[in-house]
């Protein structure tokens, strides 16, 4: 099954507890907190009087950083399109404080938000050119005057699908009733950024269940163009959680951009 994590009751329960909170949501959260102080990031944005911000969390997948921005005080709108992984995010606790859409950006109403987000390696799900240029279109249109967008996308430069190998990616995952799942990941095919790959589950008991993906890796300099075209400014590239720079952090080319005007 494609993206079966989010589209197979059985492995959105193990896609939730192989992804805990971590340090990419200490971020996005810090970030979506001190967003709307103008001209910059702050490292305390309540000294700052920096008022809730309306937030856009695109491909929230299973909520569990939606759910936190809208505990801090955020309206927060999480959009996914409708499957298993949105249904267990309305089931988490605080969900009620979330508006939950199902759908894609391309339904987004006009300046309805300061700040978008996209986590967990969502950007890189827009394999072709025109998907991501849509996608950032939609985001520059969905967003007000000066508003923020913040996404995740690994950098091609750590090579990071040569450990998706049944070796180096072979793990156990436990889920809440206790069961332990054995899962490995294996890469299918490389070609013009462009990595095909496929987890795999065994369970208890022996049932299997198996989960297809492809993803696009960008770099920083196709990044920044792309961005740039869409109408934002690119305020940061960070190449790691603890804002390090790029090549000197987790892997990541973590992008943080503001909207300069309306496209067109």
């Amino acid at each position: 099954m494609r993206d079966g994590e989010f589209r197979d009751p059985q492995l959105v329960p193990v896609y939730d507890a192989e992804c805990p909170w971590g340090p990419d949501d200490d971020f996005f959260l810090s970030l979506v907190t001190a967003s709307l102080v103008t001209g910059s990031l702050v490292t305390d944005p309540a000294s700052a009087g920096t008022p809730p911000a309306r937030v856009l969390d695109l491909g929230c997948g299973t909520g569990r950083l939606t759910v936190a921005l809208a505990a801090a005080g955020h309206p927060v709108t999480g959009v996914d399109p409708p499957g298993p992984a949105l249904a267990a995010a309305r089931r988490r606790p605080g969900a009620d404080r979330v508006t939950w859409v199902e759908g894609t950006s391309a339904s987004l109403p006009p300046a309805a938000f300061d700040v978008a987000v996209l986590t967990s390696h969502v950007a890189q799900v827009f394999v072709t050119d025109d998907e991501w240029a849509r996608t950032l279109a939609d985001l520059a249109r969905a967003l007000g005057p000066g508003g923020r967008l913040a996404f995740d996308s690994r950098d091609p430069a750590a090579r990071a699908w040569e450990r998706w190998n049944p070796v180096d990616s072979r793990r156990v995952v436990r889920l809440p009733d206790g069961r332990e799942v054995r899962a490995w990941t294996v890469v299918t095919a490389v070609h013009a950024g462009v990595v095909d790959f496929t987890h795999h589950y065994a369970f208890p008991g022996g049932e299997a269940r198996r989960s297809s993906a492809r993803l696009r890796f960008r770099g920083e300099a196709e990044l920044r163009a792309s961005v740039e075209a869409a109408g934002f400014a690119v305020e940061r590239v960070y190449g790691g959680w603890a804002r390090q720079p790029v090549g000197a952090g987790d892997g990541e080319l973590v992008v943080v951009a503001r909207r300069l005007s309306a496209p067109g």
